[in-house]
C-alpha cells in the first residue's frame, strides 16, 4: 500500500520534526516542572510492541514516584493515586506525557495514527489484534480505538476498533482521527485512573 509504506511515514517524519522544533520551549518547561516536583528521570522508558511485534522502547515523561512497580497497568496497582506525582496528574490528565513520544515517531518505531503500542506482557491485547492484522503496522501516538472510548473499552472492541482502522487507513482518515483526538484530549474522554481500563503508564 503506497499510502503505509511511503506517504505515510513521511508525513509522519515531516510532522513530528515541526512539532518537536515548534514545541521545544513547552517542552523545557514541563522538564523543568517534572523535576522540580519529584526526584528521578524526567523520561519514563517502558518495553512495547511495534509493526510485527517487534519490541522498542516507548517514551514519555514521568508522571508517577521512582518506587512504582514497573509494566504493572495502573488499575493493577494498590491506591494507585499514590504513587501519581501531582505533575503527573496534571500531566496524565492532559495526556501532556505522551509527547516525547514525538521521538519514537523519528526513529520510525511509531507513527501519529495506528493502534496505541501494547505492553510486551499483554498477551491477550496481541492474540486478539492477531484477527484483525492489527499488529502488522506502526503504532500510534493515537488511533480510531482512543477517539471512540480510549481506556473503557474492553480488548475486545478495542482490538476490533484497531482492525477498522487498518482497513480504513488513508489520508484523509487519519487527518479525521487526528482532529477528533484534539477535541478528545480537551474533554479529557476516556481517562479514568485506577478504574477498571485505567490508563497505562
Amino acid at each position: 500500500m503506497i499510502y503505509q509504506k511511503y506517504i505515510k511515514k513521511m508525513i509522519d517524519f515531516i510532522l513530528s520534526l515541526l512539532g518537536l522544533i515548534l514545541l521545544s520551549p513547552f517542552i523545557i518547561i514541563l522538564i523543568v516542572c517534572i523535576k522540580i516536583d519529584s526526584r528521578g528521570p524526567v523520561f519514563f522508558k517502558q518495553r512495547r510492541i511495534g509493526i510485527n511485534k517487534s519490541e522498542f522502547y516507548i517514551l514519555k515523561f514521568r508522571t508517577m514516584k521512582i518506587d512504582t512497580p514497573k509494566d504493572t497497568p495502573t488499575h493493577l496497582l494498590e491506591n494507585p493515586e499514590s504513587y501519581i506525582t501531582r505533575v503527573g496528574k496534571f500531566l496524565r490528565k492532559t495526556s501532556l506525557d505522551e509527547l516525547p513520544q514525538i521521538i519514537n515517531i523519528l526513529k520510525g518505531e511509531m507513527s501519529i495514527i495506528g493502534p496505541r503500542p501494547a505492553l510486551w506482557n499483554q498477551y491477550d491485547l496481541m492474540k486478539e489484534r492477531d484477527k484483525y492484522n492489527a499488529n502488522d503496522i506502526s503504532p500510534g501516538l493515537t488511533g480510531w480505538a482512543q477517539i471512540n472510548g480510549r481506556d473503557e473499552l474492553p480488548i475486545e472492541v478495542k482490538s476490533r476498533l484497531d482492525g477498522e482502522y487498518v482497513e480504513k487507513m488513508s489520508f484523509p482518515f487519519d487527518v479525521k482521527v487526528f482532529i477528533k483526538t484534539v477535541f478528545s484530549v480537551l474533554r479529557s474522554d476516556g481517562v479514568k485512573e485506577g478504574n477498571s481500563q485505567s490508563k497505562i503508564q
